[in-house]
């Protein structure tokens, strides 16, 4: 009798996120098949199968949506920026609706609210999303919450907020949850399997990685919820390019050890940056790649170091492999209660004392 087919299913261990990044996605290991998922250019298709048109869906950017689900725990959908994928989420909100998000968070998804607000789409509570009491408070205070919007950590001032806790908050209220991973990224956080019901990535950071792709992603465990947000997407066009998509795959096949990397970089420097006289405060989470020193000459100090470095460059972005800061004060919509002195550093895979070298020169020549 012959033996029984192998099937690997039944035997093979679950992968880790490392080898999920790098295997996911791809075309079957078959003769002379490619390894990579080829960009299909394309704006239409035959008619009468699964995709008719371009704006419904691409073989692209599947194989970045199924990369990103599988290390999110979900089934993930590409947008056209991280702004297309927050203002779609915010659309599940109903006419006169509330929502509570972080007093401290990108200012792009603050402003989304702020528009909503002005034009009597919903109402917006920011609140400091360390308290947990307090978010729940507000959770309990208005029967119109209909989404909690959380960052952690918060974007620049580096916040933690208890997810598990908040969720099964949110959770017997019937709220929903979103999470912005992006400064953690699925390989440090996985809010779904923390009880969010929604994360939203802006994938032109550390999932592209390189600074040269604008695109945004939504992960979601309920398929309901999913096919709301597909549904959106499909109306609204927000939609990501094929070239676009398959930079951001490519990028997300090294997120593990470009993150490595740069957080390993990312504390030694905040190591560093703490003993240094010029520096008030060092915040950084003990995860990830993004510092926050808050220096004690304040504004004018944040501005003449952004100014007198080489290596590290002044960019408002962040996530990619080369190291950039700005202070955050400089733009008028970030809230008063972020320290003039903040500087937000994007700790990239440069070689860690270069970087120290170039940031101490500038730092020495500070008058705290």
């Amino acid at each position: 009798m012959a033996a029984p087919a192998h099937d690997p299913s039944t035997t093979a261990p679950a992968l880790r996120p490392a080898t999920l990044a790098v295997t996911v996605g791809r075309p079957p290991h078959d003769p002379d098949q490619p390894l990579n998922v080829p960009i299909t250019m394309t704006s239409t298709y035959g008619a009468t199968g699964d995709l008719e048109y371009g704006r419904f869906g691409n073989p692209t950017w599947s194989a970045f949506e199924e990369t990103l689900g599988a290390l999110e725990g979900g089934r993930a959908l590409a947008f056209s920026s991280g702004m297309a994928a927050v203002t779609t989420i915010l659309d599940l909100v109903g006419t006169g609706g509330s929502v509570i998000a972080p007093r401290h968070a990108y200012n792009g998804s603050v402003g989304a609210l702020a528009d909503a607000e002005s034009r009597g789409r919903l109402r917006a509570t920011l609140v400091d999303t360390t308290d947990t009491a307090a978010v729940v408070a507000a959770l309990r205070g208005d029967e119109d919450v209909a989404l909690l919007w959380l960052e952690s950590p918060t974007n620049p001032a580096l916040e933690i907020a208890d997810i598990p806790a908040l969720c099964a908050a949110a959770r017997e209220l019937g709220i929903r949850v979103v999470v912005d991973n992006t400064f953690a990224t699925p390989l440090l956080q996985q809010p779904l399997a923390l009880g969010a019901d929604i994360v939203v990535h802006s994938a032109t950071k550390y999932i592209a990685g390189h600074s040269d792709v604008l695109m945004g992603a939504i992960v979601v465990a309920d398929d309901e919820v999913y096919g709301a947000l597909k549904g959106r997407r499909d109306l609204a066009g927000a939609v990501p390019g094929p070239f676009e998509t398959w930079l951001a795959l490519r990028g997300l096949r090294t997120l593990h050890v470009r993150l490595e990397r740069a957080a390993a970089n990312a504390v030694e420097l905040a190591r560093r940056l703490a003993d240094h006289p010029a520096v008030a405060e060092v915040r950084y989470p003990g995860f990830g790649a993004i510092v926050a020193p808050v220096l004690a000459g304040g504004a004018d100090a944040g501005d003449f170091l952004v100014r007198a470095t080489s290596l590290w460059v002044h960019a408002t972005s962040l996530g990619g492999v080369e190291s950039t800061f700005e202070r955050r004060r400089r733009w008028k919509v970030e809230p008063a209660t972020i320290p003039e002195g903040l500087v937000r550093l994007s700790v990239g895979i440069e070689d860690v004392e270069d970087l120290w070298t170039d940031l101490k020169q500038a730092l020495d020549r500070i008058d705290a």
